[in-house]
């Protein structure tokens, strides 16, 4: 009787790891044709970017951020900060694994935004939709970042595909709340009136909602790019390449220095692209 009290009973023991591991294993065995297209697919949209970036000069990159800084912040001060800061990158030799980490970023971006946009629009407009998405989303946000990479690993293999999923599974609930709650918390009154006018539910969504709600969509845009940044590390354990990629090695051969660098590296990008971002849904305000 005291054991029972103090230790849980063996009993009722279920056992929830084997179907999942079961269900993987069918999805490998009976889908692999499609995940080899979703990988392929994946491959070119990320060798795209990748070549993108890669084409942008590096001091017109720099020349870029100082534009962008002074356009959303008005100082020069600042623009010359983030202007040194990404040059000192380069100083400290990681402007090319520094491209890398932006074209898994980039990617991952993309891909959270064409699928959490609408599916924030189309939760705002259905009640029942939204009760069950929240349990979904509040899953999806509390979920270890690591468990992330075993799934995709196994259908996708190794490598900087499987990170762009992981990255793009973990950065995508915010998001789609915050497009949800924008569209939600626009004044009824407004909607009303733009109904009084003859507005379609179409017109009504692009010319009245989605504009009212933009800064807390851009809200949840610059959350979702954050994200994508603070899986970076993360992903290089399957194989990603960048700034992460550095970090890992730095932990494997016990050099703090190269560990260190690659960090304030991360730090530097997270920080320039959450000020641009935050201009811009201050802008917006």
């Amino acid at each position: 009787m005291h054991k029972l009290l103090t230790v849980f009973p063996e009993d009722i023991y279920i056992d929830i790891k084997a179907p999942i591991d079961k269900f993987i294993n069918f999805m490998l065995q009976n889908w692999s044709p499609f995940f080899e297209a979703v990988s392929k697919s994946l491959q070119l949209f990320l060798n795209a970017i990748g070549s993108a970036v890669n084409a942008i000069p590096w001091w017109l990159l720099i020349i870029a951020v100082f534009f962008a800084s002074y356009k959303v912040s008005k100082k020069i001060s600042t623009s010359i900060l983030y202007s040194a800061l990404l040059f000192f990158i380069g100083v400290i030799g990681l402007f090319d694994m520094m491209y890398a980490t932006l074209a898994i970023i980039i990617a991952s971006v993309i891909i959270s935004l064409l699928i959490g946009l609408p599916s924030g629009i189309v939760m705002s407009a259905s009640k029942k939709i939204s009760i069950f998405a929240v349990p979904v989303l509040d899953t999806m946000q509390t979920m270890p970042s690591f468990v992330y990479l075993i799934p995709a690993v196994m259908l996708l293999g190794l490598g900087n595909v499987p990170a762009v999923i992981a990255t793009t599974i973990y950065a995508l609930p915010p998001v789609i709340r915050l497009t949800s709650h924008g569209i939600r918390q626009v004044d009824v009154e407004v909607v009303e009136a733009a109904k009084a006018f003859g507005s379609t539910k179409m017109q009504i969504l692009f010319k009245v909602q989605i504009p009212q709600a933009l800064p807390t969509i851009m809200a949840g845009v610059n959350q979702t790019i954050m994200m994508a940044i603070s899986m970076v590390v993360t992903c290089s354990m399957i194989g990603a390449t960048g700034l992460g990629s550095e970090v890992i090695k730095g932990i494997n051969r016990l050099e703090s220095g190269r560990g260190f660098a690659a960090g304030i590296a991360i730090v530097i990008v997270a920080i320039i692209l959450d000020r641009l971002t935050q201009g811009v849904f201050k802008k917006n305000e």
